[in-house]
């Protein structure tokens, strides 16, 4: 079974991705470790894309689509994989399945997992986080027991990641709809497009997944 997993900033994707590797044996594909992977192995496709990201430029979607090809023909991708992040255009999308059909292959689900924009602005620009141990919190829903005072290790002095406020998360979510606005239309084409409620409890957006997936 072979997944391709979209959502926002946020949306829990990750959280999900995990769930799903663990209850269907099928192993989560994120491009980002990929090339990263390749850069630290030395390989001659490693040793490509790292002197084109030390220019500053994007790794070109060719050398993505090898990378991930020569990922899937990997043992632990017999039983299938989930795409986070990628495609994250429509020519993208239409070289994956090119490759895919290559192998004989499919991608069998396409999942959003669909979230409302202001809950998730109010979600993420509320986050911080302590600045000793790392435990999270939020602005609204999981304040430290005594204000001011971290509940794991009682440190005072708390963190913020710079993006997380409310102007850069809704240019992220912006940025985000405009870019798989046309990749969504291509997999409701081909009939593989589906989503679930990301604005459930993770254990509520897990069932969803699952029960789509059968």
């Amino acid at each position: 079974m072979n997944l391709i997993l979209f959502g926002p900033p946020g949306a829990g994707k990750g959280t999900q991705a995990k769930r799903l590797q663990e209850t269907h044996g099928i192993v989560q594909l994120s491009t980002g470790d990929m090339l990263r992977a390749e850069v630290d192995s030395g390989s001659e496709l490693g040793l490509r894309a790292k002197e084109i990201m030390e220019t500053g430029q994007l790794v070109p979607d060719d050398m993505i689509i090898a990378m991930i090809s020569s990922r899937i023909d990997q043992e632990d991708c017999k039983d299938g994989f989930i795409l986070d992040g990628f495609p994250r255009t429509k020519p993208q999308a239409e070289s994956l399945d090119s490759m895919l059909t290559e192998k004989g292959l499919d991608i069998d689900h396409v999942i959003e997992i669909k979230v409302d924009d202001d809950a998730m602005i109010k979600r993420i620009a509320g986050r911080f986080s302590c600045a000793v141990c790392g435990a999270g919190y939020h602005d609204e829903f999981q304040k430290p027991e005594k204000d001011g005072i971290c509940n794991q290790c009682g440190g005072t002095e708390f963190t913020r990641r710079a993006d997380d406020n409310a102007e850069a998360v809704t240019a992220r979510l912006q940025a985000y709809h405009d870019q798989t606005s046309p990749i969504f239309s291509y997999y409701k084409e081909k009939g593989l497009m589906e989503k679930v409620d990301g604005m459930a409890k993770i254990d509520a957006v897990t069932e969803q997944m699952n029960a789509l997936l059968g």
